[in-house]
């Protein structure tokens, strides 16, 4: 849609704890609502992660274009029936913290989210680590792909800077300026 970007994306990070022996059924609920949400329009991406193994401590990210996305998919008929079935292995209701734009790229893997850092401090570190992704890839691709059609290169080139920054460039440099985004005074 026009007008969408990166900016508009938000990411509701729910954390549940799951009732003791209820984790295998936990998982197997899970499996069953990843495909419904992922068939839902807006919806972007889910992820389940167990903080460590033999922990009842789950957190889920769940990714949508923007927040009236997220808002048609929380207010369905249908969320609200998994809702209560999985309720029915939690512990209590799950907690849940909505990131919007850029913020979800400053969330550690295995750590709760926090406060996202101030908007020119994930303005700066967000300049970091697409520049040199935006220089390399291109200088890879176009020469071994000659004959494709621009666009598919551009493709190629934007689908190998989003994961880069997703997967490895943005947590590390997460981790790199943890102190300078998170200082201890902010409750980080």
């Amino acid at each position: 849609m026009p007008g969408e970007g990166l900016a508009d994306h938000v990411t509701a990070v729910v954390r549940r704890r799951i009732k003791p022996g209820s984790e295998a059924r936990f998982e197997s609920l899970m499996q069953e609502f990843m495909p419904f949400a992922l068939r839902q329009p807006g919806h972007l991406g889910i992820n389940v992660i167990r903080l460590s193994p033999g922990s009842r401590e789950y957190t889920v990210l769940d990714r949508f274009a923007t927040e009236d996305d997220r808002r048609r998919f929380t207010g369905s008929p249908q969320y609200s029936n998994w809702m209560s079935r999985l309720r029915e292995v939690s512990e209590g209701d799950p907690e849940i913290d909505e990131l919007g734009g850029l913020a979800f790229w400053f969330t550690l893997p295995g750590r709760p989210p926090r406060k996202p850092p101030p908007k020119i401090k994930m303005a700066l570190l967000t300049f970091l680590g697409v520049y040199p992704p935006s220089m390399l890839f291109p200088a890879l691709v176009i020469p071994l792909t000659p004959s494709w059609p621009q666009w598919i290169q551009g493709a190629v080139i934007a689908a190998l800077i989003v994961a880069s920054l997703t997967w490895i460039i943005m947590p590390a440099l997460t981790r790199v300026f943890e102190k300078w985004l998170f200082p201890a005074h902010e409750g980080g």
